[in-house]
């Protein structure tokens, strides 16, 4: 499928369940978004730009919107960061860019980056103006991008401003990668995420969906085109090896928030535990809250100083009434016909007992949020892979083959969006200036 440009037309409309899964920061209209911006110092070597992954210019942006330069506070966005919308709903900025804020200094809020980030951005849509970029002149050079997520997105826009033709494969029925199907709907809704992916059917990217990449096509790629990107991510969740795992009832996270932003999963049981304290973890606990459980646990073998989630997703799980069990591992799923309790043995003492001690929550359902697996058996020893992971240089994401490229979760083993973008980006560039090497040595 190439050329497409009606992606939000295909996405799934479910208003009960949408309304379900409000934004998690309202946006700002005109007469909140113009003092916020004014509030930015402008600062010339600023950290915040420093902080970013994808280095916008957070001070050239702003100044933008605080003069009403809308459009151009857009295109400063768009030519660091050609995902900024979507990295504006679901960078973790308390950690990057605002965290970074100079404001801090004084012991003042930050500067609403993220906010105004996605003002400027949701102007761009609102307008209807074209993507502020045109494909640059066309070099007859063609490159394969394995995986439609973030990195391969970023850096098919960088090939085609540079006139290299981009084709993007996915197994999916719609681009996106974790984007689309993975990040909570209250940070960035499916649609949003589709509307963000018109701007690159304009620079003339190729799409084909529904479509699995085995070993032997992976090769007939290669021969056919002059360079491979790999943006695979990562595979599926991890198991957990014990006693009623096969049951129904028993899902991982990835599926439940995949299943309830593709309109599949509208509901859950009343009683939820989820496995693990990550990010995607804290997101299934989340959506299982607003999809209608009535108890929620997070079961996690470690203490909350140990959870790899962001403090302030603990923050945010704990006031939509999600309950921690620490110091805990499941050791049987129970049920007959279907999930009807996991069995729990701690590992420290507590008030609740001693180390080693085993205790029942009566539950419907458990996800599984313990860490994703390697697609690295797709690669047939093609190039090299270390603990699971496509070893990169990281300046130009070309792999120890230099016909091939990564970057994203397969290179990183899973972090934010935007380094994902700052991937895909570094790739697309080191790419078109491989190539062009190669031509001009030829």
């Amino acid at each position: 499928m190439s050329g497409q440009t009606s992606f939000v037309q295909q996405a799934p409309n479910h208003p009960e369940t949408s309304a379900r899964f409000g934004d998690l920061h309202p946006p700002f209209d005109k007469q909140a978004a113009i003092p916020e911006a004014n509030r930015c110092f402008f600062c010339f070597d600023a950290p915040c730009t420093g902080a970013c992954p994808t280095h916008i210019d957070v001070p050239r942006f702003i100044k933008k919107i605080a003069s009403g330069n809308l459009s151009g506070s857009a295109r400063t966005i768009l030519d660091a960061n050609i995902l900024g919308a979507s990295c504006a709903r679901a960078c973790p900025v308390e950690v990057l860019c605002e965290g970074a804020c100079v404001m801090h200094r004084f012991n003042k809020q930050p500067i609403q980056i993220a906010r105004l980030q996605r003002f400027a951005m949701d102007s761009l849509h609102a307008s209807g103006a074209p993507l502020p970029f045109a494909p640059g002149p066309d070099t007859g050079l063609s490159v394969a991008l394995i995986g439609a997520g973030p990195a391969s997105l970023a850096c098919a826009a960088e090939l085609r401003r540079r006139g290299i033709r981009a084709q993007l494969y996915d197994a999916r029925p719609l681009p996106g990668g974790l984007n689309t199907y993975g990040v909570a709907e209250y940070k960035l809704p499916l649609v949003e995420s589709l509307r963000e992916i018109e701007m690159l059917s304009q620079l003339g990217v190729e799409f084909h969906f529904a479509t699995m990449i085995d070993a032997e096509m992976l090769a007939g790629l290669e021969h056919e085109h002059d360079a491979v990107f790999l943006g695979i991510g990562l595979g599926g969740i991890h198991r957990l090896g014990i006693a009623g795992e096969q049951l129904p009832g028993v899902t991982n996270a990835l599926d439940l928030i995949a299943g309830y932003k593709s309109g599949e999963c509208t509901t859950v049981p009343a009683r939820v535990a989820v496995v693990g304290a990550g990010n995607t973890a804290i997101d299934a606990a989340v959506a299982a809250v607003r999809l209608g459980a009535t108890e929620v646990h997070i079961a996690y073998r470690r203490g909350p100083e140990q959870m790899s989630a962001f403090a302030f997703e603990y923050e945010h799980a704990r006031l939509e009434g999600v309950k921690f069990v620490w110091h805990t591992q499941p050791t049987r799923i129970l049920g007959g016909e279907s999930v009807e309790g996991l069995e729990l043995t701690r590992l420290a003492a507590s008030a609740d007992g001693q180390a080693g001690s085993e205790f029942c929550l009566a539950v419907d359902l458990v996800v599984l949020a313990i860490g994703q697996g390697t697609h690295s058996g797709l690669l047939s020893g093609k190039v090299q892979v270390e603990r699971g992971r496509i070893v990169i240089d990281r300046a130009t994401g070309q792999t120890s083959d230099p016909k091939y490229f990564a970057g994203g979760d397969c290179t990183n083993g899973g972090r934010e969006v935007v380094d994902a973008v700052a991937d895909g980006k570094r790739a697309g560039i080191g790419i078109a200036a491989w190539l062009g090497a190669a031509l001009a040595s030829a």
